[in-house]
């Protein structure tokens, strides 16, 4: 980005260089908030009168480009403030300042005499709150103007008294880089000269009551040391050059709710680590991520928070920096090339993204300008008391833009496919978590969250406009209606909602011991009573195997063997019903411990049959999910589905049929007692041979072998309402799927 000079100055009435000494005073105090008053150039009879304040300094000079002298200037009224009258020079000539101090000499630009940062129109849309690409402007950007090489710093703070950038360029003194305030939209910029790339800054801020605040990270920061250090580098907007052109191509195929979607989600931090328990950085995960989840067939990836956060423990869902990607793993053009080589492996990326709070570190954003400025300031609906976080301001114009553009900005430099928003219910309802009077109705004496409502709708509104190969998905916990359906139509307008519902009720069933199955039938039927008032994903998220919960693995009971069966079981069950698929990773090879953030997933697992056997059924899966479109077609049409068998009880039998666009037929068994069943009759729609597409129980998988020898000639004896059907033997604890020849 190249910045062209504006700098305008008020014409002096003679060549008196001195200024007033309260304001000279307040210069070298550093609580004068507007700097660019007093300092640089101005213009005056026959020359310019030159102000500038280097603490340190013992003598000033203004000269040339070429270091020729142009002019002394006189000490005065506060250590390091000078000025000064200098014949010829014009206001906008380029110049450069000649300090001395103890015999030694330096030169240094005039941070005072160069233009705005933010343009006319940035301004306005900044005021407006409807900058969607606000952070091409806020923020640290590498640029030159005038022909000078530097750094444009930008920074929302419209409540503070001053506002400096500091950093180890000017020993961390926040009276050197006092920042122009923009009162239109209360922004505060300054293009500091000789800061490059790598450079650590803070904001140094007086709050609204004169108080000196924290120092506070920048909250449109591109990249963050690592923690615990919590100071913001001057980085810039990722630069790197794509190569996922051919998966662009194609992008909204994989985005479609009639298109095949299984979903890997990882944390980045403990899917594998290397020596010594060291991350992997984001090249390394390429190397290793890539090509293992293109093996398991998976579509895409889902990323926990990647956003910078102070405490690793919290997963990313405690972000600060929501526009840095984590420098635990490297560099953002680092985390470019990893979503390109994920790209070009033709895997989509999904993105946890939390736009529901934020923590209370005081580097953060709370109270950021000295007044609650993202943070609601009503604690009834500004904190969260479950998490001891701050909850955003949604009302608030230059808010709510700050948060959508974030979300964009994702889409945007980082080529991300789809955004998971986290914890949409706690930002619905103003009453989550609360109990009676602990929380404030709506204007309509209602206990939504209308602000956040209507955040939720413009953030995907403008993901449709701008992005609209990418998708949104909810995880919304609750009943509210229509997540998923179009904000025209009244509706959220996310793409898909996580159905938490069917996770709940069949993680209940598949840990209950198969003799009492039968009293639990219900929780593996129920789900299709609302399966299409949504547009649903399945999810095994990282929050059911972890604060003891145990693994998936361990939640099923049985000796080893029944374990491993009742997985596969249900893993067949779960890929074969209505909604796209998302499991946690280790969860694929049955993973044994809990999910331990500090250690890499127990990759040595694979080394025995059974983990290996369950990796290879999830692989066969995933091949088999996006092979049979009766699988996907029609997730959210209930023509693609029907029940054959819910009857059986007392075996615990399940039997459903999947039908695609031309009514192909897709037959399901699932059998969850460890009971073998011969000669077990099952209704079909049509005659001709059934052929067994894929049996849980195979002994490839880790299991006893009961099947079907490659499948079953329809008979004409009518079963379930249907004309035909098919003698089958059910494995135990076993799935098995069919599909009919011709």
């Amino acid at each position: 980005m190249t910045l062209t000079s504006s700098s305008s100055r008020g014409a002096a009435a003679s060549t008196d260089h001195r200024a007033d000494a309260h304001q000279i005073d307040a210069i070298g105090r550093g609580i004068h908030g507007d700097p660019f008053g007093v300092l640089g150039p101005r213009k005056a009879d026959g020359g310019t009168i030159v102000r500038v304040f280097r603490p340190g300094a013992e003598t000033a000079a203004v000269v040339d480009r070429t270091g020729k002298l142009l002019g002394e200037l006189e000490a005065g009224g506060a250590d390091g403030f000078h000025s000064g009258y200098v014949s010829g020079l014009k206001p906008d000539d380029a110049y450069r300042l000649q300090f001395s101090h103890g015999g030694e000499r330096w030169q240094e630009e005039d941070t005072y005499r160069f233009g705005t940062v933010l343009g006319e129109q940035d301004v306005y849309l900044l005021a407006e709150g409807n900058h969607y690409r606000l952070y091409e402007k806020l923020g640290a950007h590498p640029t030159v103007m005038d022909g000078v090489e530097g750094t444009a710093f930008a920074v929302l703070a419209p409540a503070a008294r001053r506002v400096s950038v500091v950093g180890n360029f000017n020993s961390w003194d926040g009276r050197r880089h006092v920042m122009r305030k923009r009162h239109e939209c209360g922004v505060w910029e300054l293009f500091i000269p000789a800061v490059g790339r790598g450079e650590v800054y803070k904001y140094e801020i007086i709050g609204a009551d004169g108080n000196l605040l924290p120092l506070k990270t920048d909250p449109v920061g591109f990249l963050q040391e690592m923690a615990p250090s919590t100071g913001s580098i001057v980085d810039g907007l990722v630069e790197h050059e794509w190569k996922d052109d051919e998966f662009q191509a194609h992008a909204a195929d994989w985005q479609d709710r009639e298109k095949p979607i299984s979903i890997y989600e990882v944390h980045l931090g403990s899917w594998r680590r290397g020596p010594d328990n060291a991350y992997l950085d984001y090249d390394e995960l390429a190397a290793e991520l890539v090509p293992y989840v293109r093996d398991m067939g998976f579509t895409h990836v889902e990323l926990l928070p990647v956003s910078e956060h102070p405490f690793y423990g919290s997963w990313g869902y405690q972000p600060i920096g929501l526009y840095a990607p984590t420098s635990r793993f490297g560099s953002p053009a680092g985390f470019a090339r990893l979503v390109d080589a994920l790209h070009q492996a033709g895997i989509g990326v999904l993105l946890d993204w939390v736009p529901g709070h934020f923590p209370t570190d005081t580097h953060g954003l709370g109270q950021f300008d000295g007044t609650a400025l993202y943070e609601h300031p009503d604690p009834r609906r500004g904190f969260h008391k479950d998490w001891n976080t701050l909850i955003y301001d949604y009302g608030r114009p230059e808010v709510e833009n700050f948060l959508v553009a974030n979300g964009l900005y994702w889409l945007d430099r980082f080529h991300i496919d789809g955004l998971r928003v986290d914890a949409v219910a706690s930002m619905l309802y103003l009453d989550y978590s609360r109990e009676h009077g602990e929380w404030e109705p709506n204007i309509h004496g209602g206990r939504e969250n209308l602000e956040a409502m209507a955040f939720l709708k413009d953030t995907n509104e403008r993901v449709g406009e701008y992005y609209p190969k990418a998708t949104t998905h909810a995880e919304e916990s609750t009943a509210f209606p229509d997540v998923s359906r179009p904000t025209f139509a009244g509706g959220l307008g996310f793409h898909f909602k996580w159905n938490m519902g069917w996770m709940h009720d069949t993680l209940h069933y598949m840990q209950e011991d198969p003799i009492n199955r039968r009293y639990h039938h219900h929780h593996m039927t129920f789900g299709m009573v609302y399966a299409y008032s949504e547009n649903f994903v399945l999810p095994l998220s990282h929050d059911e195997v972890v604060y003891g919960k145990g693994s998936l693995l361990g939640k099923m009971p049985g000796d080893e063997w029944q374990k491993f069966a009742n997985l596969r079981a249900y893993f067949g069950f779960m890929w074969t019903h209505p909604g796209k698929k998302l499991i946690f990773m280790g969860g694929e090879f049955g993973q044994v411990g809990e999910w331990n953030h500090d250690r890499s997933l127990d990759w040595h697992l694979l080394d025995q049959p059974g983990h290996e056997g369950m990796r290879r059924l999830v692989r066969d899966l995933n091949t088999m999910y996006r092979e049979i479109p009766a699988l996907y077609e029609l997730d959210c049409d209930p023509a693609g589905f029907e029940w054959v068998d819910t009857s059986n009880v007392e075996q615990s039998v399940i039997a459903f049929m999947r039908k695609d666009r031309a009514g192909n037929p897709v037959l399901i068994v699932s059998n969850f007692t460890p009971v073998p069943r011969h000669d077990y009759r099952i209704g079909v729609p049509l005659p001709g041979k059934w052929v067994e597409r894929l049996n849980t129980d195979s002994e490839i998988y880790g299991g006893s072998n009961v099947g079907n020898m490659g499948g079953k000639d329809a008979e004409e004896v009518s079963v379930h309402g249907r004309p035909y059907s098919i003698p089958l033997s059910l494995p135990p604890l076993g799935t098995v799927v069919l599909v009919q020849q011709d």
